[in-house]
């Protein structure tokens, strides 16, 4: 069961981020950020009252919440900052390894030891995540199906630091969510959202950006704040009776679902390597599913 949420968990994730991508393409990535939450939080009292036994609520689960908020929020911040300045095909692919790698570092050093046939696809699952979210050759999201994927990469390009940065944090929040009590983990949610609203809000009023969005966008905004709190939702249900290192790892593989919504809906071409990450993702699911 946990596996299975975990995979649901990580296509939500994927098709949250595709309609907030669309959205950001009308209106500030920060105001979609802010303005999602608002859905979010129908989403998740929804979730509250079909589920009471996941909503008690513990001072000690608040101080987790807090900290994945101010951790998602700064992730956000970091990754924006990034991409401002470096390469997507850089950026993207070193954050969201980071961001794999932490939840399965952490899991292992708190002593959980999954079977090798379950690491081997934990292992393969960080590489796809690599694959699929990478787009090798461009500058700034330019697409170059019919190039190789560049391995030069220096700890001086530019963005790098800010991309590590970035996949840390998103690799935190991971390990925030999981912690904390086993029927307390919508209480945690919401204590987690409240926070990352006031940060970016406060971080949308210091670069002065407004918070009104686009004509015709607010659909889609609302649209990906509800699947993003699902997704959520989903992920903390599955880290109740799931090890860490399988959970977060398999959730981390919806940049998959992402790339192949974009590919159906709008028609965008996929890299070699993308395309190779959808089948190590594929190969990984099945290890992790054999050997769980």
């Amino acid at each position: 069961m946990p596996v299975t949420l975990a995979l649901f968990a990580a296509l939500v994730y994927g098709a949250a981020d595709f309609f907030g991508g669309i959205a950001s393409r009308r209106t500030p990535a920060a105001t979609v950020v802010v303005l999602s939450q608002v859905a979010g939080a129908v989403v998740l009292a929804a979730a509250w009252s079909a589920f009471p036994g996941a909503g008690h609520f513990y001072p000690s689960d608040a101080l987790w919440g807090m900290a994945a908020g101010i951790a998602g929020g700064a992730a956000i911040a970091a990754l924006y900052a990034a991409l401002a300045v470096g390469r997507m095909g850089v950026v993207s692919p070193i954050a969201a390894v980071v961001g794999a790698s932490v939840p399965v570092m952490t899991g292992l050093i708190l002593g959980e030891r999954p079977p090798s046939l379950v690491l081997a696809g934990v292992v393969l699952a960080v590489v796809a995540v690599a694959l699929v979210s990478a787009n090798f050759g461009g500058d700034r999201g330019a697409r170059r199906p019919d190039l190789a994927p560049t391995l030069t990469i220096s700890f001086r390009e530019p963005g790098f630091g800010g991309a590590l940065l970035a996949g840390v944090l998103i690799g935190a929040v991971f390990v925030f969510l999981s912690r904390g009590h086993a029927d307390g983990k919508f209480a945690l949610l919401a204590v987690t959202r409240a926070v990352s609203v006031a940060f970016l809000c406060a971080y949308a009023l210091v670069r002065r950006e407004s918070l009104r969005p686009a004509p015709k966008s607010l659909g889609l905004i609302l649209g990906a704040g509800a699947l993003d709190m699902a997704a959520n939702v989903l992920y903390v249900l599955a880290t109740r009776t799931g090890m860490l290192a399988i959970v977060a790892v398999l959730t981390s593989l919806y940049p998959a679902s992402t790339v192949f919504l974009a590919r159906v809906v709008l028609n965008e071409r996929l890299t070699r390597s993308q395309w190779a990450g959808v089948a190590l993702a594929g190969l990984a699911v099945a290890l992790i599913a054999r050997g769980g």
